[in-house]
This record gives structure tokens, sequence and C-alpha cells, in this order.
């Protein structure tokens, strides 16, 4: 792909997306389509369509550096770094027990009875507050295999800031999703599937947000799963 426009004629395809349905999505005709891929994306789209695709503005005009924003990026803090304990080492360190919950008519319900301890030496290490963590269940398959469907999940409520590719769990329209987090431009949120093979890259403007109930749960930090089957 050696021009913007071939890479945007890649990125439609990515995303099953026909150049007129595109054209009309963006407000434009066919023919302009046409010419960005013969003449490469303006300079005064690139940022808009940069945002579209959840892809990176330089990767878009030149090529160069990676396609997408760098997933699970790491959290600059003022705070000194603490070495997570093994989970064997924490074993004899006393235990919270986090309460499991489930989504049911677009809200989180406690299930009672039902908690996943943590050792709490863990907790404070990555300065959990255990009063605002909960656990849940991976909904679907689209972060597979980081955390395959099904898996157990603690999430810090008390945590909401986007942090650039890190994990978080949100309701959209009162459906549980779990994603890594990009901003984009103007306030754009971008939702990244670790399967970005069967699953592309979404946005959502801050007015959409709002008309699709899109809130941001809190940051996955711990996650456990069983194997799907026995081998053999």
């Amino acid at each position: 792909m050696k021009t913007s426009g071939d890479r945007l004629k890649a990125l439609l395809l990515e995303c099953h997306l026909t150049p007129s349905d595109f054209a009309a999505q963006r407000k434009v005709s066919s023919q302009h389509v046409n010419n960005w891929f013969k003449r490469g994306v303006p300079q005064a789209r690139l940022d808009e369509i940069a945002d579209l695709f959840c892809v990176r503005r330089r990767w878009l005009r030149s090529g160069e550096g990676p396609k997408h924003p760098t997933p699970l990026a790491t959290a600059t803090s003022a705070v000194p770094a603490l070495a997570l304990p093994p989970p064997l080492q924490a074993l004899d360190t006393d235990l919270v027990h986090l309460p499991l919950h489930q989504v049911r008519d677009g809200n989180l319900q406690a299930l009672p009875g039902h908690y996943q301890p943590i050792p709490r030496r863990a907790l404070e290490c990555l300065q959990v507050n255990a009063e605002k963590a909960i656990c849940l269940g991976m909904p679907g398959n689209n972060m597979a295999p980081l955390l395959p469907q099904g898996a157990l999940l603690a999430i810090d409520r008390g945590y909401t800031r986007v942090v650039e590719g890190e994990c978080y769990a949100l309701l959209h329209n009162g459906r549980l999703r779990v994603q890594h987090l990009t901003l984009g431009h103007n306030g754009t949120l971008c939702l990244h599937s670790h399967d970005r093979l069967n699953h592309p890259s979404e946005r959502y403007t801050a007015y959409q947000r709002r008309v699709q109930n899109v809130e941001i749960l809190g940051w996955v930090f711990w996650w456990s799963s069983l194997r799907p089957a026995r081998p053999g």
C-alpha cells in the first residue's frame, strides 16, 4: 500500500464498507472517494478518517509507524510502581471477597452470596479500592484469546479514565461489553477488540455516547478462565 488512498481502500475492505456507502456516510460523492483512492486522502480529511477507523493519522498519511494505537500502554503515575506479588506469594495474605455481578435489564445487579476471593496485597499493589471492585463474566468472544468468553473478570469501578489501549468493561445500551479503549479526535471513544480480524474497531462521538448510553464501568485489572475442554 503505497499511498493513503490505498490504505483507505484497505480500511473499507476490513470494515465491509463499499465506496458508495462510505461516500454517503461522509456526505460526499462517489467520485470524491474515487479521487481519494487515486490521489490520496486530502490533508483536511486525515484526522476525520483516522478517527473514523481508529487508526493513527501518521500511518494513514504516510504508512509509517503503527497502524493502530498501541495496545496496553502503561499509565504514567507519580506513585512508584510496586511489583505485583506472584499468586503463590500472595496466598498467605488476607483475602478480599469481591462480589459477583451480572447485567440484567440493562443494569448491574449483585448475585447474593457469590464472591471471588482476591489477595488484599495484590489489590494494594494495583492501588485498587476493594470497596469499588466487582467481578463480571466475559460476555463475548471479541477479546479472545486474551480474555476467553466466560472468563471471570475483576473490574475497578473507581478507575474509568481512558488510558490508551487498556481494557475496560462498558454498558452500551444496557449491554455489557469488554474492549480496549482509546480516545480519538474531539473526545471520540474508539473501541478495539483483541480479535480485530472478526471484530472491527468502532468509534462513538460524545453525542453518540450520550444517545446510545455508553457508560464506562471500570478498568479490567484481573481475569481467570478454564480451558473449554479436556485435550484428546
